[in-house]
């Protein structure tokens, strides 16, 4: 007996920790899980975090059985969804106002935002430094993936470009974001862009693998830039551009000089042709070419004479110069007759007309709101939630518009595997709703916590941040007085 005595006992030491129950940072219990990818409601389940990962989802007795947690969250009656990304954002008006800029990062988190994707303002190399400050843990943001600094012409509109007027300037270009920079994606813009430089950028971004968005020069079609391998279209003008029977010929007119840019936009408003436009987007499917509406942006303009925006509470979260940026477009739209305010509200919702078309054709549309510097009363964070709201209104399910704001990011940077779900293996990048965004898509602002990296806000700590960020604005707002001495 003596002899087996010590062969018991390592049989017990061994088999011991199949016996206990894994260890686990965080879990959340009870919560029905929003499968966003099949627009279903799994009720009654456990989400399990260790570290940045979610390790295990399941029936929430089988789960609680297997796992042990430092943390657990009751969450029955709550929903949890994946982290919602913004798509497209700006950070700019120049190095006095960077500490502004900075101050909008938590103001993501805060609204459940926990991926950005900066399409590129005139702070470049900040953002750069942001994006990795940001990933090794010394400054508090959502994920930040960044173009970097753009792609213009000479002497473009826009500061913060790379000017190019040659195929060499665009190589050197190239390998600079690329190599040097490191950029997640290249953003390319018209404003004094030529045309075939356009198209050579294009091509020769997708040939050293690297992603690209941007506005494309009236002198092209939209199919040629899709021919040419862009990646995504920013803006719904571009898709209701390829939807005109007669594109090709206002793109040679005006490439000609027989025609300007007004008598280009007059033919186009009236050329749109359904048939057209569905085979166009049929295209984009098959290419992979996804579509960013912004349809926020837009709105918000084409609407001004009905609300001026003066008594948004939002407002207290905007530094003072920020909204100083907002004046140039302002300022336009209040100089506007009649006629040209009846104008706005029809164009707007002409553009936003093709929203439930592209879905139907297969394009696959992303969540972006072009919040930042510049683009008035579009506001970080909340903003996201605005633009969803707008693309249930204008046609697309609840489930389309959540898909478009938590999958459609991810697909588009090839990153499925890592995020877009709650399930095993993805991130632990989350947000607990306190009610089912698949039934109404108004729920994504009932924002109860949000896991980010791992780690779990609660809607006090979300509150805080808000809070400091209030705080910040006023002492900005107090000093920008008469007589602050600043």
């Amino acid at each position: 007996m003596k002899l087996l005595a010590p062969l018991i006992a390592t049989l017990l030491a061994t088999s011991a920790p199949a016996l206990a129950a894994e260890q686990a940072d965080t879990m959340i219990r009870h919560v029905t899980v929003i499968d966003v990818e099949h627009a279903r409601a799994i009720k009654d389940q456990a989400v399990v975090l260790r570290g940045r990962d979610v390790v295990a989802v399941g029936k929430d007795g089988a789960i609680a059985r297997e796992w042990q947690a430092r943390d657990v969250v009751e969450a029955k009656g709550r929903f949890v969804i994946p982290g919602l990304w913004d798509m497209h954002v700006h950070f700019g008006g120049g190095p006095d106002l960077i500490e502004e800029n900075k101050a909008l990062l938590p103001l993501y988190v805060a609204h459940g935002v926990t991926t950005i994707r900066d399409c590129s303002g005139d702070l470049p190399e900040q953002v750069l430094q942001w994006r990795g400050e940001i990933a090794g843990g010394t400054l508090f943001g959502p994920r930040l993936l960044t173009s970097g600094a753009k792609i213009e012409g000479i002497k473009p509109v826009w500061k913060g470009t790379i000017e190019v007027g040659s195929k060499s300037d665009v190589d050197a270009a190239l390998a600079r974001l690329q190599d040097r920079d490191k950029v997640d994606f290249v953003k390319i813009t018209d404003s004094t862009l030529d045309p075939q430089l356009f198209l050579y950028a294009v091509s020769q971004a997708k040939a050293r693998g690297l992603r690209t968005s941007g506005h494309i020069p009236m002198a092209l079609t939209v199919g040629q830039a899709v021919d040419a391998g862009i990646s995504s279209i920013e803006h719904l003008d571009y898709a209701y551009k390829a939807g005109v029977k007669d594109e090709a010929a206002i793109a040679a007119d005006f490439a000609a000089g027989r025609i300007d840019r007004a008598e280009a936009n007059r033919r186009l408003n009236t050329g749109f042709d359904p048939a057209t436009a569905m085979a166009s987007y049929r295209t984009f499917a098959a290419k992979g070419v996804f579509v960013t509406p912004t349809l926020n942006g837009s709105r918000v303009i084409a609407w001004l004479d009905q609300d001026d925006h003066a008594n948004d509470p939002y407002l207290a979260y905007i530094g003072p110069r920020l909204r100083k940026t907002y004046a140039w477009r302002v300022d336009r739209a209040a100089t506007a007759d009649a006629a040209a305010i009846a104008a706005r509200h029809e164009h707007f919702d002409r553009m936003a007309a093709v929203l439930p078309m592209l879905v139907k054709a297969g394009t696959t549309v992303i969540a972006g709101t072009d919040a930042g510097f510049l683009n008035s009363f579009n506001y970080p964070g909340i903003g996201l939630h605005d633009e969803l709201s707008l693309f249930v209104d204008k046609g697309l399910t609840p489930a389309q518009a959540l898909s478009a704001a938590t999958r459609a990011g991810p697909a588009w940077f090839g990153q499925l595997d890592r995020y877009g779900a709650v399930a095993p293996g993805k991130a632990a990048d989350l947000v607990l709703l306190d009610r089912d965004p698949l039934k109404d898509i108004a729920a994504t602002r009932a924002i109860h916590a949000v896991v980010m990296n791992g780690k779990l806000y609660d809607r006090a700590v979300l509150d805080g941040m808000l809070a400091e960020t209030k705080a910040k604005v006023a002492a900005w707002n107090a000093a920008e007085q008469p007589g602050s001495g600043q």
